[in-house]
């Protein structure tokens, strides 16, 4: 990444900075940041960089040398990361020493993997340059011994806070770029980038009403990133519907923060999600939180009303409405033989009536704009055995909601 990229990357970054600014909750802006719009100095000059390699022994990697000829240093590098060294600032790490501490806290054999012929992190620490004079208990660096073809060095942020080791990326780019993911996610600034993701998404959910399912996932994923609670939520459905479990649970679509109280009482979680929260709940082992646990200790009223109001005698996935009356109608017609049959639900009947429920789908209509999959279909065990990966894929590949 040269200067001719660097320059208009941070500049956006810097005046979404200072969009997101809260002056109640937020350290007061620098002056010059608030005038200028900038998070960034004054560039370095070609000589300083130079100095400042003959001083480390090492030519810098490319994307940050042309960093520091487009700012030399930088505010704010995410948001718990305060303050970039400039050219002048650059120490290997072992000889900083208010962070050398990292290097001993780190080389316990409990950070690595020796099994995976992982190199023990504190080693990898202990030969690093350090990038960040300030942060939140974190740390930026970059690894001289991991180079690639092009010449840049491996790149790692980590934080003690984190619960895990060293986070590597394949560049000091790659790591910068992370960290304005991440001041996304947690802060959802006003201005271009939100404005893309936020029309990327709908795109992506249109396509997905279409029946494309790889291409609207891609994009879902990267705006669930940069903190779309919108992508989070689709592609939730989508997952669902293809039987991914383990990152569903992961994900908890269930958001519990106090801003999505209302998305509580939406129909889209009332009569769809909320089934889904009713039959996790029924088939949880003893052990490990589930999303109606996390309703019920979440400080929301809405969460716990919801948490308490569960009775897992009570819960019958027979008498849940599925949608529309359309194709509530259609289901429910289909569970009937289930229970009607001599063999209950066994696979040999759900093979037989999964083409039942396949052309089912096109009566199927989404409760809101955030609706993109028959979801609560997997709230019903039986339904949920009939729905498996292929067929879960087959529905998400039928055009619906016309």
């Amino acid at each position: 990444m040269n200067r001719e990229q660097w320059r208009p990357f941070l500049k956006r970054w810097s005046e979404e900075w200072v969009d997101a600014h809260d002056p109640e909750q937020d350290q007061p802006l620098e002056a010059e940041v608030a005038r200028d719009r900038w998070l960034g100095f004054a560039p370095a000059t070609a000589e300083k960089v130079a100095a400042a390699e003959a001083r480390l022994g090492r030519a810098l990697p490319p994307s940050f040398r042309e960093f520091l000829l487009t700012t030399d240093g930088w505010r704010d590098a995410g948001v718990f990361i305060y303050r970039l060294a400039g050219a002048a600032e650059l120490a290997w790490l072992a000889d900083a020493d208010e962070d050398s501490g990292w290097i001993e806290a780190y080389s316990d054999t409990e950070f690595y993997d020796e099994e995976e012929d992982e190199e023990p992190e504190g080693t990898i620490l202990a030969r690093s340059l350090r990038l960040s004079l300030e942060g939140d208990a974190a740390v930026m660096l970059l690894d001289p011994e991991d180079v690639d073809e092009r010449g840049e060095w491996a790149a790692y942020w980590l934080a003690s806070w984190s619960g895990s080791g060293p986070q590597r990326f394949d560049s000091f780019h790659d790591l910068m770029h992370d960290q304005y993911v991440s001041f996304h996610a947690l802060r959802r600034p006003p201005g271009a980038t939100r404005d893309h993701w936020d029309a990327e998404v709908e795109r992506a959910r249109l396509a997905a009403l279409a029946g494309e399912v790889e291409a609207p996932l891609a994009v879902l994923e990267e705006a669930s990133r940069f903190g779309s609670d919108r992508a989070r939520l689709l592609r939730f459905q989508i997952l669902t519907m293809l039987g991914d479990t383990d990152t569903v649970r992961l994900d908890r679509v269930a958001v519990v923060k106090e801003e999505r109280a209302a998305f509580l009482h939406a129909p889209l979680f009332t009569r769809e999600l909320l089934p889904l929260v009713y039959a996790e709940e029924r088939q949880a082992p003893m052990w490990g939180s589930t999303t109606l646990s996390l309703l019920k200790n979440c400080g929301l009223e809405e969460g716990r009303a919801i948490a308490l109001a569960f009775d897992p005698d009570e819960f019958d996935p027979n008498r849940l409405t599925y949608g529309n009356p359309e194709f509530d109608a259609a289901v429910h017609d289909i569970l009937d033989r289930l229970d009607a049959g001599p063999e209950g639900s066994d696979e040999q009947t759900l093979d037989a009536l999964w083409p039942e429920l396949r052309a089912a789908i096109a009566l199927w209509r989404p409760i809101s704009e955030d609706h993109v999959a028959p979801v609560a279909l997997r709230a019903h065990p039986a339904l949920a055995a009939m729905i498996t990966e292929e067929r879960g894929r087959e529905i998400l590949s039928t055009r619906r909601g016309s």
